[in-house]
Parts: structure tokens; C-alpha cells; sequence
């Protein structure tokens, strides 16, 4: 019998749902500008910035200055430096979506505290490869994910360092640097919600995108768990950089922000408890609604393109029946 249907019996039918409906975070958006609330928006805590993209900003430079060949080994394609690049991009998703999923879902570190399913990941369920949700995840974000993500970011530094592509130094150009590592965030969420849009289409959808959508209730796991086509789109959003003058450090961050991004939006709690006085939100309810509705949310609300286009429930009544367990 499988987890979940054990957990239907011994756990209370009840979920985690925060405030209603999820309010409207976009200071840089409103009209007329508000100074103070753009600056509570960009360094407030939470924020646009802290904590989760300033971590994967560290991630990412540490990754640049450590764990990246220097830029004559890159001229030429050689399978020491990109094997290098895949084992360090497969140890830091080991590292980070399994922190997630060992506190959350092995030791159960919270229980079902600030959980939105009453339900645990599937065991014995046929839907998934070896019957299990958890390592049909890990298949997927193993065998599929980490090469097309290395892929790209050997395709990427190869290019930059053989200047087919615009490239810029941070020597030079320190303000323009950190003002695209700003825009990194929102650039990830424009193109993530077209490229969700497209494969949302109906054979699209069939042939590609159901195989993310086994995953309704979903865990750390799951944000990575497609099919290698959509891996193929989530990662293209690296090719801005093939047309904009970037340092290959932009490139690390952005690849690296939807790796490891990909988790926390799939971590299926609202809250990651720290002690019994602090917690930190994890702000991932409107993907929680879009896999269980599937026709709403397609970003991730840095940018409100689902506001702007209709898209947007933020919990309503209906996504509240609609999104209760069964």
C-alpha cells in the first residue's frame, strides 16, 4: 500500500492554506512609483532579493570562481572541463533539492506544518517509474535535467570564450553587471511563463508536459521532473545571453536560479520552520494552484504576467474547492 493512501487514513484530512487571496507584491509595478515601497520590495526579507536569489547568487559566484575552468581551457571543447561542470551541477542539485527534500519529506522535520496536501509523496503508485514519485523525480532531474543544463552552459562559456557572443567585463562595466544580475529574476520569469503557456497547449501538453503534471501533489523532487523537451525550453532561457553583452557569470546565475529555483517552488509547504518562534516563507501556493488547476499561474509572479493577462488566482473560493484534496 502506498504512502499516500496510508497517510489518507492516518493523517487528518486538513492543508495548509495561507492567506486569501495571495496579495499583490509588485512595488516596482505601481502607478504611480512608490520609492519606499520599491526599496521594502528589492531588500525587505522576504524580498525580491533575499533570501533565496541572493543564495543562488552565492552559489553561483563560488560556482564561477572555483568550479569554472579558466576562459583558455573553454576555447575547446574538451570532456575534462565538461565533466567537470556536469558533476559540479549534479553534486549542487544533490546538495540543494536534497536538503529540501531530507528536512521536509524523510525526517519530516515539520510534519504537516504549513503543508498544502494532507497527503506524502507516492509509493506504489504505477503512474510513476519503480512505482515510486520520489525516484521517478530523481530520474528525471538526473538522466535529463543536469545534461541539458550543462549543455547549455558549456555551449554558453564556449561561446563567450571564443567571443561569438557579446561579452561584457565586470572591470568595465560594474554597474551594467549588477543591474543584469537584477534583471536575471525577472528575465527567468517572462520567459518561463511563455514557454509554460506553449507547452500547455493541448498536444503539446499530451506528448510533453503531463509527465511534470503526474506530480499534483508534488515535492522538492518535482521541479525538475519533465520531459527532456521541456528541459530543452526551460533552459533556453540561457540563450538571452547569446544576443546581450553578459559575463559568463550571468550565465551560471541564470542556469542556476531555475535548477536550483525549480525546488523551492516545488517544496509543497508554505512555510520552512526554523525553531518554534521563526519561520521563512517559501511563497510557492500559486504553483501549488496551477497544479492543481492547471489553467492558472503560469509564472511565478515576479513579474505579474498572469495578473496582466487574466491568468492569475491568487486562492480564490473557486481555486479553494477546486484545490482541496480528494
Amino acid at each position: 500500500m502506498s504512502d499516500e493512501a496510508n497517510s489518507s487514513k492516518s493523517e487528518p484530512r486538513i492543508a495548509y492554506r495561507p492567506q486569501y487571496p495571495v496579495q499583490d507584491r509588485h512595488a516596482l509595478f505601481q502607478w504611480p512609483p512608490n520609492l519606499r515601497s520599491m526599496c521594502r520590495w528589492l531588500f525587505g526579507f522576504p524580498g525580491y532579493l533575499w533570501p533565496w536569489p541572493s543564495l543562488y547568487i552565492c552559489t553561483a559566484l563560488v560556482s564561477w570562481l572555483l568550479l569554472t575552468p579558466d576562459i583558455d581551457r573553454l576555447k575547446t571543447f574538451s570532456a575534462d572541463w565538461i565533466t567537470l561542470l556536469f558533476a559540479r551541477n549534479l553534486l549542487l542539485l544533490v546538495l540543494f533539492v536534497g536538503a529540501w527534500h531530507v528536512r521536509l519529506y524523510v525526517q519530516r522535520a515539520q510534519g504537516m506544518r504549513y503543508k498544502y496536501s494532507a497527503r506524502w509523496l507516492s509509493v506504489g503508485n504505477p503512474t510513476f517509474l519503480f512505482r515510486s514519485q520520489v525516484w521517478d523525480n530523481i530520474f528525471w532531474n538526473v538522466l535529463s535535467a543536469v545534461p541539458i543544463w550543462t549543455a547549455y552552459e558549456c555551449l554558453t562559456l564556449w561561446m563567450k570564450a571564443n567571443e561569438f557572443v557579446p561579452t561584457v567585463s565586470w572591470q568595465t562595466h560594474p554597474v551594467y553587471g549588477v543591474l543584469l544580475v537584477l534583471l536575471i529574476p525577472m528575465w527567468a520569469d517572462i520567459h518561463f511563463y511563455m514557454i509554460h503557456r506553449f507547452i500547455h497547449l493541448g498536444p503539446l501538453y499530451r506528448l510533453v508536459h503531463y509527465l511534470h503534471h503526474k506530480n499534483v501533489n508534488f515535492g522538492p523532487w518535482s521541479g525538475l521532473a519533465m520531459h527532456p523537451l521541456e528541459h530543452l525550453l526551460f533552459f533556453s532561457s540561457v540563450a538571452v545571453f547569446w544576443f546581450i553583452p553578459s559575463h559568463s557569470l550571468h550565465s551560471i546565475y541564470l542556469l542556476q536560479y531555475l535548477a536550483l529555483g525549480s525546488s523551492l517552488a516545488h517544496t509543497g509547504f508554505g512555510q520552512l520552520v526554523l525553531n518554534e518562534r521563526a519561520t521563512i516563507n517559501i511563497e510557492d501556493y500559486m504553483h501549488y494552484l496551477h497544479h492543481k488547476r492547471i489553467i492558472v499561474n503560469f509564472g511565478v509572479d515576479i513579474v505579474p504576467l498572469d495578473r496582466w493577462l487574466g491568468t492569475f488566482d491568487g486562492g480564490s473560493d473557486r481555486a479553494r474547492s477546486r484545490a482541496a484534496d480528494n
